[in-house]
């Protein structure tokens, strides 16, 4: 009996000592699962650069796809409005024609954005011959001189060979179709070259219209009151030039320490080196292979300028100019360092 008992005794304490385990470890915590073990921060900063270039890559091939669909369509509408201008040069009135050009003019400056810079610069040459061709067909239509003799000098004998001054006048010859000012059979160029240290000037009635040049100038001031046509700069240096509104576009190619003060629907700067522009431009100023170039409003005024805007069809509430494209500078995070903004402080504002 005895050891019956020691028996049961020694299996209540195993029991008892099972049921206390098991309390015990009811009572503890779950443990957590092991921690999968994190990226190195290299490999992360990696897999982040790696994230960021595809959908960097994504968007810029959204924007390229929405790029060259918006150029297809401006391109068609730039080519349809140039061959209505070339048909009106055939067989229309000037004027109609002109005014053609002019909407052809502001189509292609509201559409630099949509255009690359090489498809702008072929829009850009078609219209300068286009504006060339009209400028001859203008010339074509005007009155031609009469044939008639010069009366004899005083003091001729009868019958003595007539002198220089006894020839007929002679007819100068027709312009051929498209030929631009300056050109051979063409008007004669409207404008100022090879001068130095002048004070030189144009009124409106020279100016109307007309396809200016301003070459190899030194160290000269020149004043245009009027409203051209087309402006061009070439070769000068150290010179101020002051210009009414210009109907279309303003060249400046090759010139250095100059002050330009223009107003015209498109501006494009060429090879020109620490200069001033003083501008109203309806489109975006355009420059290439320039350096130290600065920019600020247009500031020039002289009696009879508000009927000269209106003659060239120029918005005066529109002025773009200090939104310039650099040609040569293709980085869109970062401002070109060939032209800034002349501060205020430094900025002209009388010129007469």
């Amino acid at each position: 009996m005895v050891l019956i008992a020691s028996l049961a005794e020694t299996n209540g304490n195993e029991s008892a000592g099972e049921a206390a385990a098991a309390a015990a470890a009811a009572e503890e915590p779950p443990q957590a699962p092991s921690p999968v073990p994190a990226l190195p921060e290299r490999l992360q900063r990696r897999e982040a650069e790696r994230q960021q270039g595809v959908e960097r890559q994504r968007r810029q091939r959204e924007a390229r796809a929405v790029q060259e669909e918006r150029s297809e369509v401006v391109l068609a509408a730039l080519g349809r409005e140039r061959q209505a201008v070339e048909e009106l040069l055939a067989a229309g009135p000037p004027d109609e024609a002109a005014a053609r050009l002019q909407a052809l003019q502001k189509l292609l400056t509201d559409s630099v954005r949509c255009l690359a810079p090489y498809e702008l610069r072929q829009a850009q040459e078609a219209v300068a011959r286009l504006q060339a061709a009209l400028a001859a067909r203008r010339q074509q239509l005007q009155p031609k001189k009469r044939f008639a003799f010069r009366a004899l000098r005083k003091g001729a004998a009868p019958g003595a060979q007539p002198g220089p001054a006894d020839e007929p006048a002679e007819e100068p010859p027709a312009p051929g179709r498209g030929v631009a000012e300056g050109e051979p059979g063409g008007p004669p160029l409207c404008g100022f070259s090879g001068a130095e240290g002048r004070e030189l000037e144009l009124g409106p009635a020279e100016l109307l219209q007309r396809d200016v040049v301003l070459a190899e100038l030194r160290g000269c001031r020149v004043r245009l009151r009027g409203n051209a046509n087309t402006l061009r700069v070439r070769d000068c240096r150290g010179c101020t030039v002051l210009c009414g509104p210009v109907s279309t576009s303003v060249l400046v190619d090759g010139c250095s320490d100059c002050r330009l003060v223009v107003a015209c629907q498109q501006l494009r700067t060429h090879r020109t080196r620490d200069s001033r522009f003083y501008i109203q431009v309806t489109s975006r100023a355009v420059i290439e292979d320039c350096s130290k170039v600065a920019f600020a409003p247009y500031a020039w005024s002289y009696p009879g300028i508000e009927r000269d805007f209106e003659s060239s069809g120029l918005d005066r509430s529109r002025n773009n100019w200090n939104l310039v494209d650099d040609f040569d500078w293709l980085a869109s995070d970062k401002p070109s360092p060939n032209w800034c903004l002349i501060p205020e402080e430094e900025r002209v504002s009388s010129w007469d």
